[in-house]
């Protein structure tokens, strides 16, 4: 993280998974190591937020309530998505529900945001993103386009670290970066 030359972005990361040695915790972890000067990415942890429940919305819980204030102070949002049964994983989708909650409260309101996702499989986590732009239109979230950014047969490109060694993944990580931070700055 550097000094702003000139606005500084702030992206709020979210990783779809909560294993800790996951390939898309890794993936925000590289973002953040090749996020230029004006930029500052902090990840949030999913861990903490519980299951989506309609009885808590009256008084939210106090994760939620962090989440929803660092979606707000974000300029734009990085979403590290795994793709499970060729879906949305139900933490990720569970996230998505509580920052729109309760009606009329949707912290995601009018973000743009980025996606990318790493999967053991060779076409990565394309299904996964496509529904998550589908979730996008009812939160009013606005998804970069391009470039798009599915990491497939991950096993390879990370070292026994967690630590990802791949130079065209990572050089698409800093195209990805650069796209949302014009997208965030207009």
């Amino acid at each position: 993280m550097g000094e702003c030359m000139e606005k500084q972005v702030k992206i709020l990361g979210i990783a779809g998974s909560l294993r800790k040695q996951s390939y898309n915790r890794g993936l925000l972890q590289a973002a953040v190591e090749l996020s230029p000067p004006n930029c500052i990415l902090e990840i949030f942890d999913l861990a903490s937020i519980p299951l989506y429940n309609q009885d808590d919305e009256a008084q939210l819980p106090k994760s939620v309530l962090l989440l929803k204030e660092k979606i707000r102070a974000a300029n734009a949002l990085l979403i590290a998505t795994p793709e499970y049964n060729y879906s949305i994983p139900g933490v990720l989708k569970n996230t998505l529900d509580w920052g729109s909650r309760p009606y009329g409260d949707n912290a995601w309101n009018n973000k743009p945001v980025a996606l990318m996702g790493a999967s053991l499989a060779v076409q990565g986590t394309s299904r996964a993103q496509y529904h998550l732009r589908q979730v996008f239109v009812t939160l009013n979230m606005h998804p970069l386009n391009q470039p798009e950014l599915m990491v497939g047969l991950a096993q390879n490109k990370f070292d026994d670290t967690g630590k990802l060694i791949d130079l065209k993944t990572r050089e698409k990580i800093t195209e990805l970066l650069t796209a949302l931070i014009t997208s965030a700055s207009t």
